[in-house]
């Protein structure tokens, strides 16, 4: 498990993309709903409405030339195919049955159906469609526009649906980014922000909640940033100071008589070389943790650590030619050395290697177990309950390890390496 891993929402989407979901869901639910109101409380009244209109005037055209005399006939019919696009015939033809899907047409038969209390049925034929109407012992047959006064409410509810959606989408966009835009680079300067006091504040604009947000991340940055400087000077300043006593302790020990029991002296002086230790560890520290950033090859880099160390430790990189990055070439130097160190006290063999921008320091040890790959981290943490410094060193090593890690931006974690022993793994972007 990494140590400084970012934190990341509990979900896969975004802010935005919630609320876009969120929206668009609502507005196809409401979209639904008011296609279905519509269908019912408008267009299916209309349609009903449409086809008895439409089935009284065939009914009357019918009644009206069986009325008029010969004579006047086609006059009347000429003023129908002009007027209302009806055409009469008679005698009727023999027709083939229509074949239609309208539901305007299922309307218009029903309502014929009941005007003239007799089945009827469609017929088509000149690209028409006919009805045979009989009235007053004549067979009349009348044609009218298969598309006449048809309604299509399926295209009226994806024209509401689509037109609908579209709005919600551009207005939950519109709305959201100006919401999402200040949350998104907040989140970003809060993955970004390592206590220094060279951070970027966040612009305080917008609505009252993104104002007050981003006042108190400001406010509480810099009190961090304060908080942290004053911990780095406070320990690099005792850390200095006690370098004095250490040396008075040393000129005393070494002026001490010869009569003075030497087993004595030797354990002093080990007190004091782990005392030395200590300090020394805690003021490269406080350097690397306030250490600015420089470009460097990470390849040759790496290997310039690794050779220079007192024993050889096997080095190999492959993925990392050309890698160059900002680091802090100091901190990450400690961070390293306290590895390799870490993992000598540990195993017969270390070796290193560089996989991309991932350095593997590799021991042949017993390993760690896994509930204690997150302890180790911690200051004075040990597995060798026993303390001593013998077997185990001062127990921050890795404390220092993670804090420079953290201050930089850097990942440690520690796996368990092939073949056995422990793996840990710095990774660097």
């Amino acid at each position: 498990m990494e140590m400084s891993d970012k934190i990341r929402p509990p979900g896969p989407f975004s802010l935005l993309a919630r609320t876009n979901l969120t929206l668009t869901v609502s507005s196809l639910l409401i979209a639904l709903i008011s296609v279905l109101a519509l269908n019912y409380f408008v267009i299916s009244p209309i349609a009903e409405s449409s086809a008895a209109d439409q089935a009284a005037l065939l009914v009357l055209s019918a009644q009206t030339w069986v009325e008029l005399p010969p004579e006047a006939r086609p006059y009347f019919e000429l003023e129908l195919a002009q007027s209302h696009d009806l055409i009469i015939n008679s005698p009727p033809r023999a027709l083939p049955p229509a074949a239609f899907d309208q539901p305007y047409l299922s309307l218009l038969v029903e309502q014929l159906s009941e005007r003239l209390h007799t089945p009827v049925v469609l017929l088509s034929g000149d690209e028409l469609i006919w009805v045979d109407v009989p009235m007053g012992g004549f067979e009349l047959q009348i044609g009218f526009s298969p598309q006449r006064r048809d309604i299509q409410p399926l295209y009226v509810g994806i024209i509401i649906v689509v037109l609908g959606a579209g709005i919600v989408f551009l207005t939950s966009l519109f709305m959201v980014q100006r919401i999402a835009r200040p949350l998104v680079q907040a989140a970003e300067r809060v993955e970004s922000f390592r206590g220094g006091e060279d951070f970027e504040p966040l612009p305080e604009r917008g609505p009252a909640e993104l104002v007050s947000l981003a006042r108190n991340f400001n406010t509480m940055a810099r009190d961090i940033s304060a908080l942290l400087s004053n911990r780095t000077t406070l320990l690099a300043g005792i850390s200095h100071d006690l370098r004095t006593p250490l040396t008075r302790m040393r000129l005393a020990l070494e002026l001490l008589p010869d009569s003075v029991d030497p087993g004595l002296i030797e354990r002093f002086e080990r007190n004091l070389r782990s005392m030395d230790e200590l300090i020394s560890d805690a003021l490269r520290f406080a350097r690397g943790t306030g250490e600015s950033r420089q470009e460097i090859e990470l390849e040759a880099y790496i290997a310039d650590i690794v050779e220079s160390h007192d024993r050889r430790i096997p080095f190999s990189a492959r993925d990392a030619q050309g890698i160059r990055l900002m680091l802090a070439p100091g901190a990450l130097q400690r961070v390293l050395q306290n590895l390799i160190s870490n993992a000598e006290q540990h195993g017969d063999s270390v070796r290193v290697e560089l996989r991309g921008r991932e350095v593997h320091v590799i021991d042949s040890g017993p390993g760690i177990p896994d509930e204690y790959k997150l302890q180790v981290f911690q200051p004075f943490f040990r597995l060798d309950r026993s303390r001593s410094v013998a077997t185990g060193g001062s127990g921050l090593g890795l404390a220092i390890v993670q804090q420079l890690c953290q201050a930089h931006g850097w990942r440690v974690r520690i796996e368990d390496a092939p073949g056995g022993g422990t793996d840990v793994v710095l990774s660097l972007g």
